[in-house]
């Protein structure tokens, strides 16, 4: 991949700990290990399910021996192509286990093979299912009001945005209104472990929607309520949890603990890349609630139970009924026809049944848990491989779907027609879209705004194309409107809606992606259209005029020839150059900054790399003071050439233009934060 392909995949980059690894606009902040876009199945309201899909099918009987011949034909086969080292699926139904089997191996080294009830796996941001139980106990014990300004619980402020402060219930549906925060997310060093309390102090993201208004994914929102929970309980989180929820529901195998406590790592299955390649260090997630959980999946069976049971697992109760029921029941609808957001939960597309999931990523374990909660059957996989092309994502998709289709399959639908004004729709539609959940206060802007963008297409009969919105092949998908901005995905089953207000677009969404995140209209000033021809050509001319200052000395000096400029105009012709190569550094220092430090790069040990490239654009943006003094002295001389003219604009422009990308894509900062 070059460097160009792994900065637009910083969209992708966000996933880890996001659950969604699946679209790639935007950053996405660190599915560390990006891979291609890939509509996953996710989201799926019940009552947007139901309208859309005809009555259930009677399909394969959901049996242990047939669910065991399902994915013993399919996944020792897809991961062992994907280069992915092992995995472990489980199966509960009516309260018990149905099926739990490894495959591959824990440890390639060692030919250590994956065992359901030993090997431990890092489930990510299904970590966070857990700690929106704890929240909803503490809601349940009366001591968090989901409606109530979350200050009251800290010992530290939120700033309100125009005026409305952050609330608990802003925080379990992921609309608090938060930029995405990657610095310091996922890190190998135990020794920058900080308590909870310490990794959120002093970091809190930028506030770029109202609360309640936008779905907008947000790892720091997650690690807030948690540290909420700590606040009020009186324990400290990672302990709260052991205590309330992996103790009552036996998980024995399961911790929130970092590092794992002694005697654990025998049993930790190693994190890959690629099964060929040697095995990561074991991950460290900066706020932990968002995604610190080590597990099994035969622990991840008794979880899944007890959430398909209102809380009850075996006589043993972590939520009142009433409280699981709530926490399970849609609570917020970015697009009224699409899934939403339960308490913490996502809404997924199940052929009409109804089903909440959650999906997690760390930089190497992918994993996705279904809970379909009318028919008391649950799904959990877990990957300790990206694989290879991100086959990860792929293979979840795969599997969730395939076990839908089979053992809850929809009939037929007969085909909608188009709808009347789809040619005056799509064209409502076409142009440039940013995603919601995106980092707006730090360097990571340059793959969300410029290398990021996602482009909306209509043909002249009015079929639609999202560049964002993809499937399992990695091409975009075609949709075709059967209602008032709402489509269908043209030969498949996916759906996407847009809301438009006034006559403009405010948002489009798709239920192939969780509800926690949408495309909303870039502004005209950052629209890739044309920003992005801009910065080629502005690196074309700064490059141009680099090399051939030293080029044009070399010749003349081949040839005997003298500088033709002197005094005032030589001084400012060598700055002038020298400011092109301060640009030029700038940008290939952020490029290889970007696409060589792996996940190093989202750490805070390297603000001092960060402050040395900003200073780098700094001498620019000073600097620019030369070509622009050099284009007034040549066009003050009626001696100098019409090239000269032309020319000296050009770099004149080209510097201009790079203090532009360097202050709206936030890469010089008084803080640095993203």
């Amino acid at each position: 991949m070059n460097p160009l392909s792994k900065i637009a995949a910083l969209g992708a980059m966000f996933v880890a700990l996001g659950g969604f690894a699946s679209s790639p606009a935007n950053p996405s902040a660190t599915a560390l290990a990006p891979g291609p876009v890939v509509s996953v199945p996710t989201p799926g309201s019940q009552a947007a399910d139901n309208a859309a899909t005809p009555p259930p099918m009677t399909g394969h009987a959901l049996t242990a021996e047939d669910v065991a011949a399902y994915f013993d034909g399919l996944l020792p086969d897809a991961i062992n192509r994907a280069n992915i080292a092992g995995a472990v699926i489980v199966v509960v139904k009516d309260g018990q286990p149905l099926f739990e089997r490894g495959y591959g191996l824990s440890d390639v080294k060692a030919r250590k093979p994956v065992d359901p009830d030993k090997t431990l796996f890092r489930p990510g941001s299904i970590s966070k299912t857990f700690t929106w139980t704890a929240v909803m106990q503490q809601v349940e014990a009366g001591k968090i009001d989901l409606d109530a300004d979350v200050n009251q619980y800290l010992d530290f402020k939120i700033p309100p945005y125009d005026g409305k402060p952050v609330t608990m219930r802003n925080l379990l549906t992921h609309s608090a209104g938060f930029s995405d925060a990657a610095k310091d997310l996922i890190f190998t060093d135990p020794k920058r472990l900080k308590s909870l309390g310490a990794t959120l102090n002093g970091v809190t993201p930028a506030r770029i929607f109202p609360p309640g208004t936008t779905p907008a994914y947000s790892n720091y929102g997650a690690a807030l309520a948690g540290y909420i929970v700590e606040r009020v309980s009186g324990e400290p989180f990672t302990d709260y949890v052991a205590h309330h929820i992996l103790s009552p529901l036996g998980m024995s195998h399961s911790t929130f603990a970092q590092p794992l406590p002694d005697g654990w790592s025998a049993n930790m299955s190693k994190g890959y890349h690629l099964a060929s390649s040697p095995p990561g260090a074991y991950e460290i997630v900066g706020p932990s609630p968002a995604g610190s959980m080590a597990t099994t999946g035969s622990d991840m069976a008794h979880f899944m139970i007890a959430q398909l049971q209102d809380g009850d697992y075996r006589g043993q109760r972590i939520l009142a009924a009433k409280t699981a029921e709530t926490m399970h029941s849609q609570q917020f609808t970015p697009v009224p026809s699409l899934p939403g957001m339960a308490f913490g939960f996502y809404q997924e597309p199940g052929n009409g049944h109804r089903v909440i999931g959650h999906a997690g990523d760390t930089t190497l374990f992918h994993s996705d848990m279904h809970l379909f909660l009318d028919d008391h059957v649950g799904l959990f996989i877990s990957l300790n491989s990206a694989g290879s092309l991100g086959a990860a994502h792929t293979i979840r998709a795969t599997v969730f779907k395939g076990f839908t289709d089979r053992y809850f399959p929809a009939a037929p639908a007969p085909e909608r027609p188009t709808w009347k004004d789809a040619k005056a729709d799509g064209q409502t539609l076409a142009g440039r879209y940013v995603n919601s959940r995106r980092s707006d206060s730090g360097w990571l802007r340059i793959g969300g705004f410029l290398l990021g963008q996602a482009k909306v297409t209509a043909t002249p009969n009015g079929v639609v194309t999202v560049s964002a919105f993809r499937g399992v092949n990695s091409l975009p998908k075609h949709w075709r409107e059967i209602g008032p901005f709402q489509y269908q995905e043209v030969g498949g089953d996916s759906r996407m809606a847009a809301v438009v207000e006034g006559g403009k677009v405010t948002r489009i969404m798709t239920d192939d992606e969780p509800p926690v995140l949408s495309l909303e209209p870039v502004s005209g000033a950052m629209s890739a259209t044309w920003n992005l021809p801009l910065f080629y050509l502005t690196i074309a001319i700064l490059t141009i005029a680099a090399v051939s200052w030293p080029a044009a000395a070399i010749i003349r000096k081949h040839y005997g020839h003298s500088f033709g400029l002197t005094g005032r105009a030589a001084l400012l012709y060598r700055l002038t150059r020298a400011v092109c190569l301060a640009d030029l550094a700038f940008a290939g220092l952020w490029f290889w900054f970007m696409s060589h430090k792996g996940s190093a790069w989202l750490s805070s040990g390297n603000d001092g790399v960060v402050r040395l490239i900003q200073f780098v654009g700094l001498v620019g943006v000073v600097g620019a003071i030369a070509p622009l003094a050099n284009v007034a002295g040549i066009f003050t001389d009626a001696s100098r050439s019409w090239w000269a003219k032309v020319s000296s604009t050009a770099i004149a422009v080209a510097c201009l233009a790079s203090i532009w990308f360097a202050f709206s894509l936030h890469l010089i900062t008084l803080r640095i934060a993203y």
